[in-house]
């Protein structure tokens, strides 16, 4: 169970809760904040004072004025107006994140929101009712309306819900979990679908998911070295000490220990002055990414914990202000989109020197009697393609802006963008680091000098499910085996990285 109150929900938790659909309540201080926060909104509305989004419309239409008998219906037809988006449903683990991050926020207590709203939200993710999110239709700015507020419509009773492989009517899941729909109050609507939650939902799982690929690339890398015979003069602690960056040193670190002991790479060392870049670089170009872990792990994990409502609600005061700009997460979605790019580049590049014989030494494609037999010609093919794929994905989508709204919203983050191109920048990287386990397993057959003793516990690992290959035979299933043992973490170093 995961106490969720607004201050220190982790990217771990996240994950948990939307994978792994660990259960969660709502702190006893949020609810506290909650309620203060809700009465103070109501004390302002019934002052007669002019309240944005509550006695106004929405975004250019902030001059109107609504009636007072047509407040709460306001707040349903901006949900459904704003249900909008288009494209293929989001997956249930990003919709599951979207919903916690989303909670989280409103438990600050800046939001003015009912106790009511946070327990239906709450029901909604540990009975897991999972809405029918369209891909696409934020612009990361002024919130994620449109994707939020189909989360929001499903609460309603209006929308439909995840069922298995296909859809439902969200009143019937609803009614099956016994939860009548609800009822936006006051500001409600607005407060829901004002905010970076699918974003930051997205980016905190995809951080959560990297970490993982990351651990278990540093293995596939130090299985390639193995294979390649390269020398960890380039690890000696001395010299990596003599630049500073944090990673840099982890990676040098977290080397030395996995291919302690290997008399291959010690006999290497004798024989060999230095290695190409994909061996001898790996703790500058890992340890980059990893700062770059380091770095979007601290700021997501800023944003789920952070009011991103507009307006906020403080007592007597109710200000207008921008927290739902996109821009912190949008470049943190970018950031993280270049570097988990480029670790599918470096790769990709030892998976083209492992098969060819010319630079390895090794048989030509990891095959005995290559040309009767194709060997593991075609894997590096693939992981080539889906490192293209990635190059293109990694284009910033935060640089770009789209003025909406009639010109009220005039600069967006396209953040939402960002994050969606994300996770199959992720999913692909899984899938490139697991080719280079199945070639460096491979490769590791024709090494006669003993390895590391982790190196030798990882091939261990990888032949109870993938054998050696000895004839032609089709490598997707074995691809995909490994693919499964990646995401499960079953590859991963588990040693420490701080």
């Amino acid at each position: 169970m995961i106490t969720v109150d607004g201050n220190s929900l982790t990217v771990e938790q996240v994950l948990s809760v939307a994978k792994d659909y660990e259960k969660i309540t709502v702190s006893d201080s949020a609810m506290g904040r909650i309620k203060k926060s809700h009465t103070s909104l109501l004390k302002i509305v019934s002052s007669g004072k002019r309240v944005y989004g509550v006695t106004t419309g929405f975004g250019s239409l902030l001059n109107v004025d609504v009636d007072p008998s047509d407040i709460i219906r306001l707040q349903s037809n901006l949900i459904r107006s704003h249900s909008s988006g288009y494209g293929p449903r989001l997956d249930e683990i990003h919709v599951r994140a979207m919903m916690l991050v989303r909670l989280n926020s409103l438990c600050k207590g800046f939001s003015g929101v009912s106790p009511g709203l946070i327990q239906f939200l709450t029901d909604m993710i540990n009975k897991q009712i999972h809405p029918v999110v369209p891909r696409f239709g934020s612009v990361g700015a002024s919130g994620d309306l449109a994707p939020l507020a189909h989360i929001a419509l499903a609460m309603m009773g209006e929308g439909t819900v995840i069922d298995g492989a296909g859809e439902i009517p969200s009143k019937e899941a609803l009614a099956d979990a016994g939860m009548r729909t609800y009822s936006f109050g006051e500001k409600e609507g607005v407060a829901f679908i004002n905010g970076t939650s699918t974003i930051s939902g997205i980016l905190a799982v995809e951080t959560a998911l990297s970490y993982n690929v990351f651990r278990s690339a540093l293995n596939s890398a130090s299985m390639s070295f193995e294979a390649l015979k390269g020398t960890d003069k380039a690890f000696t602690e001395w010299a990596i000490g003599t630049r500073g960056h944090p990673g840099q040193q982890k990676v040098a670190a977290a080397m030395r220990t996995i291919l302690k002991e290997s008399r291959n790479v010690r006999i290497a060392g004798e024989n060999k002055v230095q290695d190409p870049y994909t061996l001898r670089c790996i703790p500058q170009v890992y340890g980059a990414v990893l700062d770059t872990l380091d770095y979007v792990k601290s700021t997501i994990t800023t944003e789920i914990n952070s009011a991103t409502d507009n307006p906020l609600v403080n007592e007597e005061e109710y200000v207008s202000v921008g927290n739902f700009h996109g821009e912190p997460v949008a470049f943190a979605c970018d950031f993280l989109a270049i570097a988990l790019t480029d670790l599918g580049n470096i790769i990709e590049r030892r998976l083209a020197r492992i098969t060819d014989a010319n630079l390895s030494g090794l048989p030509p494609f990891l095959i005995e009697r290559s040309g009767f037999n194709s060997g593991y010609m075609i894997p590096q093919y693939t992981a080539a393609a889906l490192c293209n794929r990635n190059k293109t994905l990694c284009t910033p989508s935060s640089a770009d802006t789209i003025p909406t709204c009639a010109n009220q919203e005039d600069h967006v983050s396209m953040g939402t963008n960002s994050a969606l191109k994300l996770i199959e920048i992720v999913e692909n990287l899984q899938t490139i680091v697991s080719i280079e386990f199945l070639l460096s397993a491979q490769g590791l057959e024709f090494i006669q000098e003993k390895t590391s003793p982790d190196v030798e516990k990882l091939k261990s690992e990888i032949r109870k499910n993938v054998p050696k290959l000895t004839e032609d035979r089709p490598a997707t299933p074995d691809i995909d085996l490994l693919v499964k043992l990646v995401g499960k973490g079953e590859l991963a170093w588990n040693g420490k990285l701080n």
